[in-house]
């Protein structure tokens, strides 16, 4: 009856499951053997195939060979789904027919046993979506479903019911090539990372399994298992829940969740950020016990020819999906090793074509794009940076792939989970700042205006912090450490927000100031930091020239349309003073403008409320009520307007 049950109704997780309705289009869908099987987890668009004019003839080996490294161990194609006007029953038997191709290819072509699998069909011209189920695997046996179930909370679905697995390990392979056969460069290379692979499953291997994150004097001790524990052959859908009585000693039916925070509330916040995450470290045991006592020996293996040496270093990184009550021993040899061969494979064939070259410098990053319950990964080549032309193109097919905007920096390093700062617990350079503080303020006092402000976050820099002294002159240089804070926590840059030092350093090596520059107390304006963008970050600016501040309300307009389309902070600066610019509030038919000013020259403690009352963060006119100019009529003032990146 159970089993009945599961073949008339889908659950379906992602918010999103259409990536694109306005041309056709060949989705896999994703599940979890460790949730129910027709669970649709998340999709991803199929990007490669054999005809550009047919959009179900996808390329299996290429499609395989991204999804290996994309997909967490723990997930898997329980389907596929068709978008365009087409026979509905018979896409749906090929959109099942090509996950089970696929499908095997990911298992390397092991036999698996039989699988429920989803064939789905969107309709160009509405916002139908029809369902079919197969057991047969070939679509012979074609069920309809009518029964689909939209979950609520699906991160609570997932993170209540699952961990993350997380294994890091620093490889170096050394080769010895003979210099009058460097054809065989190739051959020795995989020989290599066979025997890496092959000590990942040898007896005397050690796994040692802990929490990643220590909270406590209370956490539980580390779980060590041996290779000769691992098991193989165990089929991840049929292991059953273990009862905490089972556990024993040796860590064998000690189950994930052993490791897992037992002090979840009501308010806890579930998603890929937050979720438990189990460290997996390994270590070879060279020093096992002998039933006899020998002195050390050391081997000496001579090359026969003149070789040369060649160290190849790998830095490998895997996540997998682990349920809660899946027993460590299967959840390592049946995830993680099974994640790290795959990932050692893929860096075997990236390397290949530049082994006698420049080796290339890959490294696996761990993301969580918008939209997407759980996280994917994406092994990027930073020889030259992540700005390089191979990696964007990398990136915008993994957009495509997901379904992402192309004008968004989703998948940029800056945007990778960060499992270090959780586990220090060390605050990172910058984030003791406070963080928007124009919110909650009062009002401009702008009757009917439109109010345009500062898109996402940015950090308030202002004189004296970090005890440093720069009052009197150093304004400039906190609007820009401003600025950058907003591309930082956009996560359009990885780079720290520089020192008063750094930016100037920036401006002597491109050639704008002399060495003298350098720990100077110099005041800076608007072109110097467009130079420093550009340079660090390759971002433009725009800038405008007002002749006085009375002439400011005029460019309301023009800054209010640069709030709403860049979102980025303004730099103003007049004479000796500089400001940060955050918005504007404009009333178009009586020219009344207010400007939302961020003072960076605050010399007090970071006390919002402090500053807030003291005028150092709020909204301020050209000409106020009684007179006073906020701006000063005979100053020339320059507002440098940041253009946030059109990039992926």
């Amino acid at each position: 009856m159970e089993e009945v049950d599961e073949k008339r109704c889908i659950k379906i997780l992602p918010p999103k499951l259409v990536l694109q309705k306005k041309e056709p289009a060949l989705q896999w869908l994703i599940g979890s053997p460790f949730l129910s099987p027709l669970t649709i987890v998340s999709t991803l668009r199929c990007i490669h195939h054999l005809s550009p004019q047919e959009s179900v003839s996808p390329d299996f080996t290429k499609e395989a060979e991204d999804l290996r490294t994309l997909l967490l161990k723990g997930f898997y194609i329980i389907g596929a789904l068709v978008v365009g006007n087409f026979n509905v029953e018979e896409h749906a038997r090929k959109a099942i027919d090509l996950a089970r191709r696929l499908n095997q290819l990911l298992s390397h072509g092991e036999k698996s046993e039989k699988q429920l699998l989803i064939g789905a069909v969107a309709d160009f011209n509405s916002t139908d979506i029809h369902f079919f189920v197969s057991d047969s695997g070939n679509g012979t046996s074609l069920d309809s479903v009518s029964s689909v179930m939209y979950e609520n909370n699906p991160e609570k679905y997932i993170w209540e019911r699952g961990c993350l697995l997380r294994c890091e390990l620093p490889i170096s392979v050394p080769l010895y090539i003979p210099l009058d056969r460097p054809s065989d460069v190739e051959k020795t290379y995989t020989h290599a990372i066979e025997s890496v692979v092959s000590k990942l499953s040898d007896p005397q291997v050690v796994y040692a399994v802990e929490s990643l994150y220590k909270n406590s004097t209370e956490d539980p001790c580390p779980v060590i298992l041996r290779g000769s524990q691992m098991d193989f052959q165990i089929n991840l859908s049929k292991i059953r829940h273990l009862n905490e009585g089972s556990q024993n000693a040796d860590g064998m039916s000690f189950p994930c969740e052993h490791f897992c925070l037992k002090s979840k509330t009501e308010s806890t916040t579930f998603c890929s950020q937050n979720a438990d995450i189990v460290q997996v470290s390994v270590l070879l045991n060279s020093s096992g016990k002998s039933q006899k006592s020998n002195a050390p020996v050391v081997e000496y293996l001579p090359a026969m020819d003149k070789a040369r040496l060649l160290v190849v270093d790998l830095k490998v990184e895997v996540l997998c999906y682990a349920a809660k009550y899946l027993p460590l021993t299967y959840a390592v040899s049946m995830l993680v090793i099974p994640g790290v061969v795959d990932q050692l494979n893929s860096m075997k064939n990236a390397i290949f074509p530049n082994l006698l070259k420049q080796l290339p410098q890959l490294v696996p990053y761990h993301f969580c794009p918008p939209g997407f319950l759980h996280p994917i990964t994406a092994t990027y080549e930073l020889t030259y940076g992540e700005t390089e032309m191979k990696q964007v193109e990398l990136r915008k097919a993994l957009h495509l792939r997901l379904g992402l905007p192309f004008d968004r920096p989703v998948l940029r390093i800056a945007s990778a989970l960060d499992f270090s700062s959780r586990k220090d617990n060390l605050p990172r350079k910058g984030s003791f700042l406070l963080k928007d503080v124009h919110i909650g303020i009062p009002s401009s006092g702008v009757s009917g205006g439109q109010m345009s402000i500062v898109q996402g976050s940015y950090e308030y820099h202002h004189y004296l912090q970090e005890g440093f002294n720069d009052s009197g002159w150093g304004c400039a240089y906190r609007s820009l450490q401003t600025i950058i804070s907003w591309f930082r926590l956009q996560h359009y840059t990885s780079i720290d927000v520089p020192s008063h030092r750094e930016i100037q350093e920036a401006l002597v090596e491109i050639g704008d100031k002399d060495d003298s520059f350098i720990g100077s107390r110099e005041w800076i304006g608007a072109i110097e930091l467009s130079f420093v963008l550009d340079k660090l970050l390759g971002v433009s600016c725009k800038i405008i020239n007002v002749r006085s501040g009375a002439e400011l309300p005029e460019k309301c307009r023009e800054l209010a349309a640069h709030f709403e389309n860049q979102g980025t902070p303004i730099m103003i600066g007049g004479g000796v003073l500089a400001y940060t610019l955050l918005g504007v509030d404009y009333n178009e038919a009586s020219g009344d403008c207010g400007f939302l000013i961020l003072d960076p020259h605050y010399t007090g403690s970071d006390d919002i409320k402090k500053i807030v009352s003291g005028g150092w963060c709020g909204w301020k006119k050209a000409v106020d009520g009684k007179g006073k100019n906020f701006f000063l009529h005979d100053k020339f003032y320059n507002l440098l307007l940041p253009q946030r990146p059109n990039m992926v």
